[in-house]
């Protein structure tokens, strides 16, 4: 099913640089909205529930996961994360731009579901910037971060399913892909035939 709007489906590696691009594209564009995603993990830091994520008991998770109520959902880290289909279903067909932040498996899901879905990879500059910026966020421990840079091993070998692929080396250059991945986006014809419906209309183009 084609909507009015669009669904950008942002994975990296931790320490990538992913939250802080998804950021700053959604204070530059207002159209671009989250998708919140639920979790079993704890907060972190000034994370709120029902902004950053829901934070979920795995109670409640396991319910939601056997009524099906999820698009996608995986394990990261020994938490799990998942996206509710109906939320996004309903942002888009309101004409919104979904952009989320998931897991390579994750994304990969909703590219089935959502075959219109443009899925978005970020890669660091190097291995060692990448430790770098993870022991400079000082969120976890030395045995965490070397799990997390197994994991990236792994994360990345996926790239090659993605529709783009950002190296975030400079961050304002790596703002202005994603910018441009987005813009696009809006400018393809099965896009612009939905969004500007009258325009197509008035000019008898089918």
């Amino acid at each position: 099913m084609e909507y009015p709007g669009n669904l950008y489906v942002v994975a990296a590696p931790s320490g990538a640089g992913k939250s802080s691009l998804v950021k700053a594209l959604m204070e530059l564009d207002s159209r671009v909205v989250p998708s919140i995603s639920h979790t079993t993990r704890a907060p972190r830091g000034q994370e709120l529930h029902g902004r950053e994520y829901y934070f979920v008991s795995q109670e409640t998770f396991d319910h939601m996961v056997a009524q099906q109520g999820f698009l996608e959902w995986a394990q990261v880290h020994g938490n799990r994360y998942g996206t509710s289909k109906q939320t996004i279903e309903q942002r888009m067909a309101q004409g919104a731009d979904v952009i989320l932040e998931i897991d390579f498996q994750g994304a990969i899901q909703v590219k089935r579901i959502f075959p219109n879905a443009v899925l978005v990879f970020i890669l660091p500059p190097s291995w060692e910037e990448l430790r770098s910026r993870l022991e400079r966020r000082a969120e976890d421990s030395a045995e965490v971060i070397e799990l997390r840079l197994q994991n990236a091993a792994i994360e990345m070998r996926h790239a090659q399913e993605f529709d783009f692929v950002i190296i975030n080396e400079l961050f304002d250059r790596a703002l202005f892909d994603l910018k441009a991945i987005v813009h696009a986006q809006r400018l393809k014809f099965g896009v612009q035939r939905i969004a500007r419906s009258d325009t197509f209309q008035a000019l008898n183009i089918p």
